[in-house]
């Protein structure tokens, strides 16, 4: 009897850096609660909005009842259509039913949705319902304006893709991961003292993202695998952008900063003094301290250019005016 091999959800993605991280997909029974709590808790904002118009209505006698019916029907269409739209794209792909079930939403590449991903994958939910059931079939009892999505479209295509993808997913270019509440990777040891050296520059209220922290103990474990060339090349990726925030002179090595970037986040302790760092003590990355070094020694140069001249003509070395004085005199 041959073995049966377990379901796969996992999907690896490597950013355009060549840095691949692993998401466990959200699969339909996990997407299903998530869903649910959506729809209750729009129901419930519906209700409150239903409870408060009639409210007035009662107040007003009546007046304006047309126009309460069509601003009922308008806000439910909005609440309806762009309640996911709003939420996954200013909470990180998150509603507050996916944030309850500990999923979120993200593009194919592991990046953060925008908000033409997130209206698209919902504007196609209603394709992803399809086929619609009316219990009135089974039951004259039941009022035949009553329809039941199955969601049998969303089901299939999200067995049936690689990445779990429902419809509205795949036009949008998303899939729905398990957003893991913590993750462990081995601590790299940093030997090389110029590293403690470049992260006591880093500025103090610079912190890192979730994602830029993962892509960094990632980067720090994998960095030994790598030529030179290869690790500034993948590092500059991250690092150009920081120079400017960090006004760092632009030689810089990337693999250097990456790594600094590192030890601050991971192993820098702020109560610890800094290491004794030998030849590189007084050696500071800023761009302003090396305009100012560069003043400074071209302040001093003209100072021993000046005293060098004086020093030329007390000797005789220029005595070009006096030799052609006329005699009356040394002119």
């Amino acid at each position: 009897m041959a073995a049966t091999s377990s379901l796969d959800t996992t999907i690896a993605v490597v950013t355009p850096e060549n840095i691949a991280f692993e998401y466990q997909l959200a699969g339909p029974f996990r997407r299903l609660p998530a869903y649910l709590i959506d729809i209750a808790i729009r129901w419930f904002f519906l209700g409150i909005l239903f409870f408060v118009a009639v409210m007035f209505l009662n107040f007003a006698g009546g007046f304006g009842g047309p126009f309460f019916v069509a601003g009922g029907f308008i806000t439910y269409f909005l609440v309806s259509w762009f309640y996911g739209t709003i939420l996954e794209t200013y909470f990180n792909g998150r509603t507050v039913g996916k944030w309850a079930c500990g999923i979120r939403v993200i593009d194919i590449e592991g990046r953060p949705i925008n908000g033409s991903r997130a209206l698209i994958r919902n504007l196609l939910r209603i394709a992803d319902f399809w086929p619609l059931a009316a219990p009135s079939q089974f039951s004259s009892e039941i009022p035949p304006m009553m329809i039941i999505p199955t969601g049998m479209v969303a089901l299939v295509t999200i067995i049936m893709t690689r990445r779990m993808q429902r419809l509205g997913d795949l036009a949008a270019g998303t899939m729905v991961i398990v957003d893991e509440r913590s993750w462990e990777l081995p601590v790299v040891k940093v030997d090389d003292p110029r590293v403690a050296a470049l992260a006591s520059y880093l500025p103090g209220d610079y912190r890192v993202s979730r994602s830029m922290a993962r892509t960094l103990a990632i980067y720090a474990e994998r960095r030994h695998f790598l030529t030179p060339a290869r690790r500034r090349e993948i590092a500059s990726q991250l690092t150009d952008p920081l120079l400017d925030r960090f006004e760092f002179r632009r030689d810089i090595d990337s693999d250097l900063l990456m790594y600094a970037l590192y030890y601050k986040t991971f192993l820098a302790d702020p109560r610890a003094e800094l290491p004794d760092l030998g030849p590189l003590a007084g050696y500071s990355p800023l761009l302003r301290d090396v305009n100012r070094m560069a003043d400074a020694n071209r302040r001093g140069s003209d100072i021993v250019g000046e005293k060098t001249g004086d020093a030329e003509f007390a000797d005789g070395d220029i005595p070009t005016a006096i030799e052609v004085a006329p005699d009356g005199g040394a002119g």
